[in-house]
């Protein structure tokens, strides 16, 4: 039986992504600072084992290494010239460990400037330097697209725009949020409604948040409601970190266990979310207590 596209899928069942792919490999002796791209390339048995512990914990959505994929990106470490090859890799990695019955989710962040007027790049140009990243990933085998860790909705529009020019594939939206005077908000100050609304009016399939600046567990639960309620019946999706960031021996920690956030699944799943995963601390071990966590509400 043909696998179903992953929108589909979520709205027939629950899914889990997975979680925080730079931790995993700094522990695996990469340099705080390195390319985490050049890792595909360089060593790819670790990526995938990355990949293949998340996806052994339970997680049927598998994101590939590809966060800092664009040429705008690359071009900081003087590999602009690698997007279409590394990004094809990246797919084919993840693909390595997703299976039948997994998605390969392409991966694609923020371009690491601003668009005009606060910055130099038109919307024209960012829309191609999106495309052409999520054209790589799309002919290395991704079965959806997604636009993550954004602040500015012009921003993810452009993604989205972009990924829906490259591919019929689902396309993802997703949000970084902190908390301020009690409200949610992302850096560029726009809140939870009209983020969402901005992502779903871009033509995204699904949309909701990853990471977040200095929020508990509570908050993202809080978010998630939010998230649910501007989504107004289409699927969301809600990766949180490990809790609030901590600082220890001059190293930052994320403190929250898997029981933590398999607490914090569930609930996300009870308030309507149709995706949950991991982000910034989270491990294949939070991952596994999410995921089997969500099977027993299914």
């Amino acid at each position: 039986m043909k696998k179903p596209t992953l929108t589909e899928a979520c709205q027939k069942f629950p899914l889990t992504c997975d979680g925080a792919m730079g931790t995993q490999l700094i522990e695996r002796g990469m340099k705080i600072g390195e390319c985490g791209m050049c890792w595909n390339a360089e060593h790819p048995e670790d990526i995938v084992a990355v990949h293949q512990a998340y996806r052994d914990a339970g997680c049927r959505l598998i994101t590939t290494n590809s966060f800092g994929g664009t040429r705008s990106m690359l071009g900081r470490h003087g590999l602009g010239g690698k997007v279409a090859a590394w990004n094809r890799l990246a797919a084919r990695l993840a693909a390595k460990a997703a299976g039948p019955e997994g998605w390969v989710i392409g991966d694609v962040g923020p371009f690491g400037d601003f668009l005009e007027p606060m910055g130099d790049t038109t919307v024209e140009e960012l829309e191609e330097i999106f495309r052409e990243q999520i054209a790589a990933l799309v002919d290395g085998g991704a079965d959806a697209i997604l636009v993550e860790t954004m602040s500015d909705p012009g921003e993810l529009s452009a993604g989205i725009r972009a990924a829906i020019a490259a591919t019929d594939l689902p396309v993802i939206g997703t949000y970084t949020f902190q908390k301020s005077a009690g409200e949610f908000r992302t850096m560029m100050g726009t809140s939870v409604a009209d983020a969402i609304q901005a992502a779903f009016d871009a033509g995204a399939s699904i949309a909701g948040a990853n990471c977040g600046t200095d929020l508990s567990l509570d908050d993202y639960l809080e978010l998630g409601k939010q998230i649910v309620a501007a989504a107004k019946g289409r699927p969301t999706i809600l990766q949180p970190n490990a809790g609030a960031p901590k600082m220890r021996d001059g190293e930052i920690f994320y403190d929250a266990t898997p029981e933590d956030m398999a607490d914090l699944a569930c609930k996300l799943r009870t308030i309507g979310i149709s995706i949950v995963g991991g982000c910034c601390g989270t491990t294949p071990q939070h991952l596994a207590a999410m995921a089997e966590a969500s099977r027993l509400i299914e």
